[in-house]
């Protein structure tokens, strides 16, 4: 499973703002309700957020739970979930992005209204869902980062040709995370 581009996201997130405040823009030319999703959805946000941090401290904790150097050794942690952990972190950081880049649109649109509108609820939903948005995407990438594996002693050849780690900053390739799919 490849990592997830941050260039990717914004880009993403630049579309979906567009997105947002080009709807806005038609929904109330029309006379129609704002687009915005209701409070209630802050509550699934952090629901999801939770469960993606609890499942992704499980995973750290399994990677960081014995030194390179000692002889006890690691319990096995269930591929299955190291895999549903990295995939819930980048479907979460995905999903934190479709959110905020359309709430930050309806944002901007609400925003230029700002003086001439008497109830300003909707403007701070829309900033309150794209912090929501942008808690998960925060949380997905970390989440992402703690699911990646050092390589073990032998995966790959050092500076001089011998077994061990790779130098600082080179790509270790396959097995880059926690789950190791064949």
């Amino acid at each position: 499973m490849k990592p997830i581009n941050p260039l990717r996201l914004i880009l993403i997130g630049v579309i979906l703002a567009v997105a947002g405040w080009s709807g806005t823009v038609i929904t109330s030319r029309y006379g129609m309700a704002t687009p915005v999703l209701p409070a209630t959805a802050l509550a699934t946000m952090g629901v999801i957020v939770a469960i993606t941090l609890i499942l992704g401290i499980r995973v750290l904790r399994w990677r960081n739970s014995v030194k390179p150097n000692s002889t006890a050794k690691k319990t096995a942690l269930d591929p299955l979930l190291a895999a549903r952990t990295l995939v819930l972190a980048q479907a979460c950081a995905y999903a934190g992005t479709v959110l905020l880049g359309w709430h930050v649109g309806i944002f901007l649109d609400q925003l230029r209204i700002w003086s001439f509108r008497s109830n300003q609820d909707i403007t701070w939903l829309a900033l309150g869902m794209a912090g929501g948005g942008l808690v998960m995407i925060i949380v997905g990438l970390v989440v992402e980062r703690f699911c990646r594996i050092p390589p073990e002693d032998g995966d790959t050849k050092g500076m001089d040709g011998k077994p061990g780690r790779a130098a600082r900053g080179e790509a270790t390739g396959e097995g880059e995370y926690a789950y190791r799919g064949d």
